[in-house]
């Protein structure tokens, strides 16, 4: 990993009326974060990796805020979203679905011992870290609002992880997708089984295929530039290549590794511009397991 991750407030976009993403510029571990703002509140979408980026974040969504409430949530428990949310402790009303709920609780140790391995750019960041405590956890959609404008936050059910939501901002027709959605890479699959084992490519695909159906206007992902409907097409359509070339080869009975040699150098072909092909490999062992 050459980058470090750091979030830059200073590159904070309004891509819609009172609607702010700070991009990740494609910098690993570091997410799109959104601010989505009203009349009486502002919804900060996302904390970046840590307390210190956290730190960051607050103090911009406080400037931006201007005296206004502040709410956050997080798309899904991964650290780069959701382990500085403690930093808005006193700060934000922090609400976040039962199932990221679930997973902030029984994961939080093991993720954080699996992040810190992946070298001292990481581990730096998440130094002092401390586990999130969520102030309100809702099951169904939940909707804030913000004055003058109400936002949806959407439980997804399993997919990309055991607890992701979309934040739907109706009026501008924008979606948050967080991990659910990258744009020029490659879906990330967080399959390391016997260890992690939570993410569904099946799921994912009846997912995408609901929020491509919605057809939004504003699409911000997880990572990567902020799109439109496109955007979810071509993760749809990806999601379907990988699950289909996969099970006809499942089919042969070849080994999982050959599967997915063959299915990676596929890939790479049919995207070559796209980043993070490793995570090929990894949605390949996923769907063979769901086979």
């Amino acid at each position: 990993m050459t980058d470090h991750p750091i979030v830059d407030t200073s590159t904070a976009q309004e891509i819609a009326r009172d609607l702010v993403v700070i991009p990740n510029q494609d910098v690993d571990l570091v997410p799109n974060i959104g601010l989505i703002g009203g009349s009486q509140a502002v919804l900060v979408i996302d904390t970046g990796l840590g307390p210190r980026n956290a730190e960051q974040v607050l103090k911009f969504a406080t400037e931006y805020a201007a005296g206004r409430r502040l709410y956050l949530t997080t798309t899904h428990f991964h650290p780069e979203h959701a382990f500085g949310a403690t930093a808005f402790a006193g700060e934000a009303t922090y609400l976040v679905n039962s199932a990221q709920a679930t997973d902030l609780s029984s994961k939080w140790e093991s993720t954080l011992a699996m992040f810190n391995q992946l070298g001292p750019a990481v581990a730096r960041e998440l130094d002092g870290v401390s586990q999130p405590t969520p102030d309100i956890v809702y099951t169904d959609t939940h909707q804030i609002d913000l004055g003058g404008r109400v936002v949806q936050l959407r439980p997804t059910g399993r997919a990309h992880s055991n607890g992701d939501q979309l934040i739907v901002v109706p009026d501008v027709s924008a979606v948050f997708t967080g991990d659910l959605v990258e744009t020029g890479q490659f879906a990330i699959f967080p399959w390391f089984p016997p260890y992690e084992t939570d993410v569904s490519g099946v799921a994912w695909i009846k997912v995408m295929e609901q929020l491509t159906a919605s057809n939004p206007t504003i699409v911000v992902p997880g990572h990567g530039a902020v799109g439109d409907t496109r955007l979810l097409v071509d993760v749809r359509d990806y999601l379907t290549e990988l699950r289909d070339e996969t099970w006809v080869r499942r089919d042969s009975a070849l080994p999982v590794e050959t599967i997915a040699e063959e299915v990676r150098a596929l890939m790479i072909e049919r995207h070559p511009d796209w980043r993070l092909p490793e995570w090929i490999d990894r949605g390949v062992g996923c769907l063979c397991s769901e086979y």
